[in-house]
């Protein structure tokens, strides 16, 4: 194995990928490359770090060594009622599964200490239920190849070694009534497990709470209203463009390297400038009074709830965005602020406001990016009015095609006017036939303002004596939160829902935040690998260690029976080298009692 570099021209910056290849023989004697990792920009005291493991891993091997093994017929010397013989001509491997993506999902469990958490709050049933361990399952499977509760019962237990890694069976993990009868047991313990959860990211992490981040997102339901009165699932603003479908809010505090703190489910309909004051209260009750700093985007405070904010004692530091419509008030003050630059690339004016600081951020990376997407647009637009000019349309589908163009280049639209061309007085021709060709010019005034403002936003802080570059960085940190969103709809597979009941619903959503923490706590240990290793690559990966049961009929009619985890491939062996994981013992073999011939 090897480190492998890849550059590539970015706004006039080179930047550089690295990858870990592998050379691999062929049967024609041909050597081919495979990459096994992807580590993306990586500084240079970790590329020292991969160089040195990478060639630890390549010529640290120990000599393998040599074993002898006895066939049933083989004479032995030694006789004893204790020496079972096996027939290793009818040896059987059965039932492969996965394993490696379990045991890690269990590691990082037992990492957080969920496992001592739950089992004091989760007390067998007194049908010897290990409700607790039903959890632990849900959370894995939620990790690792999130579903339905159905598709686990029927499908994904049986298909992997989490009853081996668990010491229990189907019947006591994944029978479908006690998978859905779990989930009415976690929402009691929530306020207890933020606190757990606080505690477990300040030992391993070393975690801060000084700075929070608030967002809110929303997930939509594929199915029927109406529903009772008290029930969440309301018609509301879809951040997932799907109004036509109830949704609920979810609202998450998280730390600024992704650490969740606590989460909240709100009715569908709930607007965003009516949560901020509850969730200040919750979080000063629950961790007491502090000068905390909540970064916030734009919409979700009010005037109000700033005022008071800004009047409490202590007073509650925040860094929200602000709408660009502040931005035509305060543009004339601005002009005459001169730029202060904070990093390479990255400008910023100050211009206090009674109590705050109003500051705009200019970045040049983002002015390219926002200026590129609209000139694409721009571009794709002409060239759609162009071809609808040429064609001969009534004035019905010529309205309808403009409408499918606009939706398509909604920011290009803005600045172009439109002339539509009025309908034919004389009625021997067709009717609905226009008389002329539309119209279409550019506003020149609109995308003068609009290039004046691309690459730049108001953000609004008290942060009175914060240096302005710290006050930039808090608001790009804001871009965890919409990372943890991405996270629990995308790999996490929040939706689609498969829960009717109110109460399961926000159970199903306790379980895939119980699933963030873990995929957040693997995140964090990458991190400081490369960061082009994401969680979803490293259990795939891990996924592929299987996990099967050897079976060696003796001759005496019993059967010994070995399970055992396949040992890793060096790909793998390279990812627990690094994430310096110590695979567990192997099981210890067993053997089933002789079978009584029948008469």
């Amino acid at each position: 194995m090897f480190l492998r570099c890849s550059t590539r021209k970015k706004d006039g910056k080179e930047h550089r990928y690295w990858s870990v290849v592998e050379n691999k023989r062929c049967a024609d004697n041909r050597i081919v490359q495979r990459h096994v990792l992807y580590l993306g920009e990586i500084n240079d005291q970790q590329q020292a770090a991969w160089e040195k493991t990478v060639e630890i891993f390549e010529y640290g091997q120990t000599q393998p060594r040599t074993v002898a093994l006895f066939a049933e017929d083989r004479p032995v010397e030694v006789q004893d009622e204790h020496i079972v013989r096996v027939k290793l001509s009818e040896m059987q491997l059965r039932h492969p599964r996965p394993w490696g993506a379990c045991w890690l999902a269990c590691h990082l469990y037992k990492e957080l200490k969920l496992d001592e958490f739950w089992s004091q709050r989760l007390p067998p049933s007194r049908k010897g239920t290990r409700w607790d361990l039903v959890l632990q399952t849900l959370c894995a499977y939620r990790l690792i190849d999130p579903g339905s509760e159905w598709h686990l019962h029927r499908h994904w237990f049986e298909g992997s070694a989490m009853g081996d890694l668990l010491g229990a069976d189907f019947g006591q993990l994944a029978e479908s009534h006690k998978l859905y009868d779990c989930h009415d047991l976690l929402l009691e313990h929530k306020t207890a497990l933020f606190d757990h959860l606080t505690q477990r990211w300040k030992d391993l992490f070393n975690a801060k709470f000084d700075v929070l981040l608030y967002d809110l997102t929303s997930s939509y339901f594929e199915s029927e209203p109406p529903f009772g009165e008290e029930d969440k699932r309301k018609f509301g603003y879809s951040r997932d463009k799907r109004s036509d479908c109830v949704q609920v809010v979810i609202a998450l505090i998280v730390t600024p390297e992704g650490f969740p703190l606590a989460y909240e489910v709100m009715p569908g309909n709930t607007s965003d400038k009516t949560t901020l004051k509850a969730f200040l209260e919750k979080i000063e009750k629950q961790y007491g009074k502090a000068q905390r700093i909540w970064v916030m985007d734009r919409g979700i405070p009010t005037e109000r709830t700033l005022r008071e904010m800004r009047q409490s004692e202590p007073p509650i530091l925040y860094l929200v965005g602000t709408p660009k419509a502040r931005l035509n008030q305060l543009e004339k003050q601005f002009k005459e602020v001169a730029w202060q630059p904070v990093r390479e690339g990255v400008e910023v004016k100050l211009l206090p406001q009674s109590g705050e600081i109003y500051l705009l951020a200019q970045s040049r990376d983002r002015v390219s990016k926002e200026r590129g997407m609209r000139r694409r647009q721009l571009k794709r637009l002409w060239k759609r009015l162009k071809e609808l000019q040429g064609m001969m349309l009534k004035r019905d589908g010529l309205l309808m095609k403009l409408g499918a163009a606009r939706q398509q280049s909604p920011s290009a639209w803005r600045l172009v006017e439109i002339q539509l061309p009025t309908a034919q007085k004389n009625k021997k021709q067709n009717p609905g036939q226009t008389d002329r060709k539309f119209s279409f010019a550019l506003n020149k005034d609109k995308l003068r303002e609009v290039r004046r403002r691309e690459g730049r936003y108001l953000l609004r802080t008290n942060l009175i004596e914060q240096p302005a570059a710290q006050a930039w960085e808090f608001y790009m940190q804001l871009a965890q939160v919409e990372g943890a969103f991405k996270n629990l709809k995308g790999d996490l597979g929040l939706r689609p829902f498969f829960h009717q009941k109110q109460e399961r619903i926000e159970a199903h959503i306790f379980v895939a935040f119980l699933a963030y923490c873990l995929h957040v706590s693997l995140g964090r240990r990458l991190k400081d690998l490369a960061p082009g290793l994401t969680p979803r690559s490293v259990l795939e990966k891990l996924k592929a260690m299987q996990m099967l049961d050897v079976h060696l009929p003796t001759t005496d009619g019993r059967e010994v029976i070995l399970t055992r985890y396949t040992q890793p491939e060096p790909d793998q062996r390279l990812l627990l080298e690094k994430l310096k994981l110590q695979l567990p013992d192997q099981l210890p073999p067993k053997i089933t009692a002789a079978q009584i011939p029948t008469k």
